[in-house]
């Protein structure tokens, strides 16, 4: 089975993932600490703060590699 990680990378390279979007496609409850753990991995990703329906969330983006 793949790592949670290695998924959430894989997701990041098809487009910007937010919170919801892990948990939906990877039942990841804590993207944050994935995010954090793939940076320390040396990951280049992006956070961008976004708003939704008065719900304030982050999208993460995967910098070209």
């Amino acid at each position: 089975m793949e790592s949670q990680a290695h998924q959430i990378v894989e997701l990041l390279r098809q487009g910007p993932v937010t919170p919801q979007d892990a948990l939906q496609k990877v039942g990841c409850f804590r993207l944050a600490a994935r995010i954090h753990e793939l940076r320390k991995a040396g990951y280049d990703i992006r956070q961008v703060m976004k708003q939704r329906n008065g719900k304030h969330f982050a999208e993460y983006q995967l910098k070209e590699e």
